[in-house]
Order: structure tokens, then C-alpha cells, then sequence
């Protein structure tokens, strides 16, 4: 049982719940983190890099709000059909009753899809179906990462706290008790009685808004309802196996898209750790341009999106001027094209399960990773049906980064897992080179640089000489993590997957056999590398990974190996379809940042592998 000092703090609880224990709700700005029991435990408002107004999934005095019943208990819960709404039913010995809850979209949609603003308002609606259920609700709001304990105050239709710049309104009923910082309900509901809260956030200098009414915030969230589902009418269309899984993850690609300006995150949360207790805890809530490239592709399967082109409007906007000191975009920017993403460490906070430090920012984002030329230009070649007409800025960006590949893959990076020693001739870099390259080429007729198209070609030749020749090892039988080395990297299987050499090539089969045989762990997923990277700790099976051998299992005709990899790395998702980053190997648990754009990824490209396969002749990528 846990104590509250005088300040609303709480004293001697412990918060140990799973990483896979939580789902999402997003309004493509911000998202939330919801628990099993009802506690948002996760909320940053109103961007998903913004610091957060609810963090207890880092610390017991982060901040959370719960909603669950009194009593014993069990739940279960699901997206509403087509949605990222989320219902949790609660069953009590005495009665049931229904949680429906979601970040809601902006009124002008009408709920005809996902616009481009957000109220900024999370709804919840709490139902009794039947019998009676008494229950607790527990509002604790922690802004800035928990360093601000808000004053609490009661008005009319709402209960408010404010502190530092945000003010936080929580329209509903007046809370039975206050406990400090902590604002409590205790209610006796019988069958058919319902109550709705609408967390509304804006500056604290902003004039305090009114709360919405319960009217109100019940149409907003049936309108939000009806515009995920819209959206997913209009833009879902893959008809191939496991459906169902490749929709939902297009759903959640989509939530991690930061809806104004086009950018993608890598995951909605920060320092959520790759080894329980570990110090591998990094921010992933910015745009990786290769991440997000790489999201565009997937969408191009889960969602037939028509974002691409406001993604690179995005990247031209961020590159543009360039950074100084680069001669080529950056790896990375904030959700709003920013440059400047130094990270710091928040010393107040003790991390899940006690894995510090707790990391803002990311460290990352001024090295040189050379594969984000491919990945951009990669996912423009699969769009390239879809854009009539590419703008200048756009045909500025990409023959920039073609011209900047054929400099750069000479030059030693970081490599797309951004280790942190010292630069190194990465194999997978250099392929992304050769990739960038290939693609301008295919592309440089409607780009409208037709005699570019000569030079990029012999450069490509050039990058591909080496990679045949310094990229394999013959002690290994397998091309290696990098030039001149004998370790394995899984992402040595891109060299199938992007068209390199096919993988029916005996180079190529032998690179998936060692990396199937030496990357693989217990529960027979794989690792990304096993060396040592020069990071204190270790880290779990990376599920993009095993995904990505499924796919060249698919090339290679072995179908049914391919479908078991798969069913494999799926099993690992949450009870609402949600993946980690890795799964360690003894336990299963997720671990990393949740839920991860990565594996989505690796699922539907997996997916779709497998069923253009059954299509085509084996070796060549779909």
C-alpha cells in the first residue's frame, strides 16, 4: 500500500508493470501510454517530444491517472475495429463495466478522417453495463518529466492544476477528495450510469479554456472513432495474409506520424531500457530520416498512404540552408524540423524498473550514418507511381543526396545501430550508398536529370565492386558487419531485400544460413550483432531483425520457413497487437521503446514478402 506525503508524492510503491502491458493512443501529435489497469502512465502533450505531463512509466512520482474499479478485478481490452480507440472491459464480482478511451482528433474533421490539428484533449468514458462497480479514479498530473507538482483546485465543471507553463483542465465531475497534488474519485456506479472526463492542456499564459461538457466530449471521441475508421476505409487495401496484423500496424505507423508537418517518430517514448536495469536507454520521439523512409515504404503496403509528399516537403524544409560543418542532411530532426537535439540526462527520475539514466534528446543526431541516402531515395523510387511532378526543393534534396552517397561511401560512419566508438566502413552503409545511387539512377528521368544519370551509374558500379570484394569474408562464408571484418550483422540481409544480389546468389544464401545460425538466440530470434559494441550492458533480440530473415526466407522459396520466422516474431506482440523494439530471449518480455515503428515495419514488409513470393519466382525482392 502506498503513502502520500503532504506534497502528493507518493512513498514506498513500487511500479514494476511490463513494458507489453500498455497500449497507444495517439491524435498524430502526441500520444499515451495506457496500462492494463487503467493508468495513463505516459502522456506528453502537445508533441510527442514534449516533455511529459504524465511519466510514472519512469518513476512512482512521474505522474499518472488511473481509472479502474475498487475492488477485485480482471480486464480486457481491444482497439475498437479500424480505430486506435481503446476499450477495456472491467469485471468485478458484483458488476462490468467499459473503459473507451482515445487522444480525440480535431472538431473540423467530422469524422471523416486525420487532419492536420489537434485539441490536444484526452477523452475517457467509463461505463457500467452491468451489475454495480464502485470505483477509484486517481488524477496526478507531473509536468516536466515530474519535476512540477501542480496546485490542484476544484471549479466549476472541472478540476484544474496549474504550475509551471501548462495548465491542465480536467473537465468531469468534482473529485470526492483531495490529497495533496492528487485529485480523487470515489464512485458507486450502477448498470447504465456513465462518467466522462476530458483532459484539455494549453499554455499556463493562455486564457484557461472551458471545460467541455460531457455532450461535447462524447461526440468528439465518436467522431474520432469514425475517423480512424474512415481512414483505414479509404487507405487500407492489402488483401494478403495475416490481414489483420498488417492493418493494425499501418494504424499504428500512422499514430507515429507528427501529422503537421509530415516527420515520423521512431517510437511515442523515451528510455525505455534494451536490458532491465540497464543504461542502453535512449529518446527515440524524433524523426530518423531513415526510420520514417522506412515507415513511408511500409505504409506503401498497410496503408496506401498519400503522405510521402508531405515527408519530403518535410525534409526539404528541415535540410534546407544544410547544418553547418555538414555537407549532407542530418540522420535526424525534432518532429518540427528542428537541428538541435543535444540529449541530458534527468537525474530526478529512477527509470523503469530502476534502468538509468533517463535520457531527453539523443546524441545521435549530429553523426554520420552514409545508409539514409538509400533509405530516402529507396522509398521515393516506391512511390515514384504516385508523385506526377516532384518540386524543385524536392529534386534538390534528392539528387543532393545521390551526389552526396557517391562522396560519402568512401568515408568511414556509425552505422545505422549508431554505435557510439569510433567510425567504421560499415557494410550496410555502403550498400545504402549503392542503393541511393541505383535509385537516382532509375529515378533521374522524372526527376528531370536525365544526364545525371550516367555518373551515378558508374559510381554505383564502383560501390558495388567493393562491397563483392571487401564486404565478404571467406573464414566467415558470409558478407560481414563491416569491411575487412569476420563479425555478422543481421542487417547484412538488406543485401537480398533491396535488390543487390539475389537471394538465391550461393554468397547470399550463405550470408542468411550463418546469420540464421550465429545471431540466433533460444527463442530463436535474432540478435542485431553479438560483439562487443562498446556500450556498458547487453541488449535482447531485435524483432525487425527476424522479420527481416523471414523476408529473405520468402526470396529464397523456403515459404514455409519464412511464414514460422514470421509467426515467430508476432507472437511476441501485446494483447492489443503492439511490438517492442526486442524481446528478451529467456523471459519474452518487451523491452525498448513502445511501441516500436521498426517491427511494424519489419511485420507488414514481411507479410507482403511472403505473399509476393507465393507469386513470383524465388531471388528476386518484390
Amino acid at each position: 500500500m502506498s503513502q502520500r506525503n503532504r506534497d502528493g508524492r507518493t512513498e514506498g510503491l513500487v511500479i514494476d508493470r511490463p513494458i507489453g502491458d500498455y497500449a497507444l493512443l495517439s491524435d498524430c501529435h502526441s500520444a499515451a501510454l495506457v496500462s492494463g489497469a487503467g493508468s495513463i502512465d505516459w502522456l506528453c502533450f502537445p508533441r510527442f517530444d514534449s516533455p511529459s505531463v504524465f511519466a510514472r512509466l519512469l518513476d512512482t512520482d512521474g505522474g499518472h491517472w488511473s481509472i479502474c474499479p475498487s475492488g477485485e478485478h480482471e480486464s480486457r481490452r481491444r482497439y475498437l475495429p479500424g480505430s486506435l480507440v481503446l476499450e477495456t472491459q472491467f469485471v468485478t464480482p458484483t458488476g462490468t463495466a467499459m473503459l473507451t478511451e482515445a487522444l480525440v482528433f480535431d472538431d473540423d474533421e467530422r469524422g471523416h478522417g486525420i487532419g492536420l490539428s489537434a485539441p490536444h484533449v484526452l477523452v475517457r468514458v467509463l461505463k457500467v453495463t452491468n451489475g454495480e462497480v464502485p470505483v477509484d479514479v486517481e488524477f496526478a498530473p507531473r509536468p516536466e518529466y515530474g519535476l512540477v507538482v501542480p496546485t490542484m483546485l476544484a471549479v466549476d465543471g472541472a478540476t484544474m492544476a496549474y504550475g509551471g507553463a501548462t495548465v491542465s483542465v480536467l473537465a468531469g465531475p468534482a473529485p470526492t477528495a483531495m490529497d495533496g497534488a492528487v485529485a480523487l474519485w470515489r464512485l458507486g456506479m450502477g448498470k447504465g450510469e456513465q462518467v466522462t472526463f476530458a483532459l484539455q492542456h494549453q499554455p499556463a499564459w493562455a486564457a484557461a479554456p472551458a471545460p467541455w461538457t460531457a455532450k461535447h466530449t462524447e461526440k468528439r471521441l465518436a467522431d474520432t472513432i469514425k475517423g480512424w475508421q474512415s481512414w483505414s476505409d479509404l487507405h487500407q487495401r492489402y488483401e494478403g495474409p495475416w490481414k489483420e496484423q498488417v492493418h493494425h500496424s499501418g494504424r499504428v505507423l500512422q499514430a507515429l506520424t507528427f501529422r503537421p508537418s509530415g516527420a515520423v517518430v521512431a517510437a511515442p517514448t523515451t528510455s525505455l531500457p534494451e536490458q532491465e536495469g540497464g543504461s542502453r536507454n535512449w529518446d527515440y520521439r524524433y524523426c530518423w530520416l531513415r526510420d520514417a523512409s522506412m515507415t513511408m515504404q511500409a505504409l506503401w503496403v498497410a496503408a496506401c498512404p498519400d503522405e510521402v509528399g508531405r515527408f519530403l516537403a518535410f525534409i526539404a524544409r528541415a535540410a534546407g540552408g544544410g547544418a553547418k560543418d555538414r555537407s549532407e542532411p542530418q540522420i535526424m530532426y525534432g518532429v518540427g524540423g528542428e537541428h538541435d537535439l543535444s540529449e541530458r540526462e534527468l537525474g530526478h527520475l529512477t527509470g523503469w524498473r530502476g534502468s538509468r539514466p533517463v535520457r531527453v534528446g539523443n546524441g545521435a543526431w549530429d553523426q554520420h550514418q552514409h545508409d539514409v541516402f538509400g533509405a530516402v531515395l529507396d522509398a521515393v523510387y516506391r512511390f515514384r507511381g504516385q508523385i506526377s511532378e516532384f518540386e524543385p526543393r524536392t529534386v534538390e534534396l534528392l539528387a543532393g543526396m545521390a551526389d552526396a552517397a557517391a562522396v560519402m561511401w568512401r568515408e568511414p560512419d556509425h552505422g545505422m545501430w549508431e554505435l557510439r566508438g569510433e567510425p567504421r566502413h560499415f557494410l550496410h552503409s555502403k550498400l545504402m550508398c549503392w542503393v541511393a545511387l541505383d535509385r537516382a539512377v532509375l529515378l533521374a528521368e522524372q526527376l528531370g536529370l536525365p544526364e545525371r544519370a550516367a555518373g551515378w551509374a558508374k559510381t554505383a558500379e564502383t560501390v558495388r565492386a567493393a562491397i563483392l570484394e571487401e564486404g565478404w569474408s571467406e573464414r566467415a562464408r558470409a558478407f560481414t558487419q563491416s569491411f575487412g571484418d569476420d563479425r555478422l550483422d543481421a542487417s547484412g540481409l538488406m543485401l537480398a531485400i533491396t535488390g543487390f544480389l539475389p537471394a538465391t546468389d550461393p554468397r547470399m544464401r550463405s550470408t542468411i544460413d550463418a546469420i540464421a545460425r550465429e545471431l540466433s538466440a533460444s527463442c530463436g530470434l535474432l540478435y542485431r550483432y553479438v560483439d562487443d559494441d562498446g556500450l556498458p550492458g547487453t541488449e535482447s533480440t531485435f524483432l525487425l531483425c527476424s522479420y527481416w530473415l523471414a523476408e529473405c526466407r520468402a526470396l529464397t522459396g523456403q515459404l514455409d520457413e519464412a511464414r514460422e520466422i514470421f509467426g515467430r516474431a508476432t507472437a511476441y506482440a501485446n494483447d492489443v497487437g503492439l511490438l517492442g523494439e526486442e524481446a528478451e530471449p529467456a523471459t519474452g518480455e518487451l523491452l525498448g521503446n513502445f511501441p516500436q515503428a521498426f517491427s511494424h515495419i519489419g511485420l507488414v514488409n514481411a507479410a507482403w514478402a511472403i505473399a509476393m513470393a507465393e507469386q513470383e519466382p524465388a531471388g528476386d525482392p518484390p
